[in-house]
């Protein structure tokens, strides 16, 4: 994978409150023949809310807003909006994250979901739906919606750790079969526990899957799976290597060291770009070309 030559794309920006500390993790779509990035970011409180950037090539920014585009409302999330992953169906852009609340163990982070029609996403009037919790009262992480439903059902993949699940549901509120469909594997990349990254992307072959290992000196690196088009359970291929792996000061220094992390990619022609968060602190980005993510036949 080819980091880009100007990483990180997004530091911090110490005179915004809400954003001074860091800023990682972040969702992509393209519309309108811009790239808007939904990304995480953390400020003195270090309380996690939304913000937005714009590039028309993807990786250079042309635009950044001065204020959050989504912040907590209810207890769930009253500690952060955290990870945000968003996903594309018709006109409607359905926003996956993690409500993350402090001192009450257990229960500390839950899956929640939220939608918003596309035009109103791209004209920034920041009418968000309501805010669903899928599993309440689950620890429950790394959610992401696939780009198209399956028998007529929206399908999630989540983390139950240490593994990446899968559910369905006919209206976004109830979810039901629930399984795992990937585990970590032993004495690799992604020996600890694994999750899901940004939305999957649909082709020929299948959907190209990207998502997260941790390996057993807390690494986490990014790798490459396909899944079957017409039964998303169905793992085709997985990647014995990770496609990205930290070793830049920017992914080895910082908050969490040692972090790739993805929440969010997007398809410009035959070329995936991939937006990650490197060691918690910035956000970065990384393309490749389609033809080589893909297994080799």
């Amino acid at each position: 994978m080819k980091r880009f030559v100007h990483n990180p794309i997004l530091e911090p920006i110490k005179s915004h409150s809400w954003e001074n500390n860091s800023v990682f993790n972040a969702a992509a779509i393209y519309s309108s023949g811009q790239v808007h990035i939904v990304y995480r970011a953390q400020g003195t409180d270090m309380v996690s809310r939304l913000g937005l950037a714009i590039s028309n090539d993807g990786l250079n920014i042309t635009e950044r807003l001065d204020a959050p585009i989504f912040t907590p409302i209810h207890h769930a999330e009253r500690d952060g909006c955290e990870d945000p992953r968003l996903t594309l169906m018709g006109d409607e852009c359905i926003m996956a994250y993690t409500a993350y609340r402090n001192h009450d163990f257990p229960i500390i982070f839950q899956i929640s979901l939220t939608t918003i029609n596309l035009k109103d996403f791209v004209n920034r009037d920041w009418n968000w739906k309501e805010r669903m919790l899928p599993f309440p009262g689950v620890r429950n992480k790394d959610a992401v919606i696939l780009p198209g439903k399956v028998d007529g059902k929206y399908v999630m993949f989540h983390r139950i750790e240490p593994s990446i699940c899968i559910s369905y549901s006919e209206d976004l509120k109830r979810w039901y079969d629930f399984k795992s469909i990937m585990e970590p594997r032993d004495k690799m990349w992604d020996s600890v526990k694994i999750g899901a990254a940004g939305t999957p992307i649909e082709l020929n072959e299948g959907y190209l899957f990207i998502y997260h290992g941790v390996d057993e000196k807390k690494h986490y690196s990014l790798g490459a799976a396909l899944l079957d088009k017409t039964n998303p359970e169905k793992v085709l291929y997985r990647s014995e290597k990770p496609i990205l792996t930290p070793c830049e000061q920017y992914e080895c220094v910082g908050d969490v060291p040692n972090v790739v992390f993805s929440c969010g990619n997007v398809q410009l022609d035959d070329e995936v770009i991939i937006y990650y968060g490197g060691a918690d602190s910035v956000l970065c980005g990384a393309s490749y070309e389609l033809n080589e993510l893909l297994p080799k036949k």
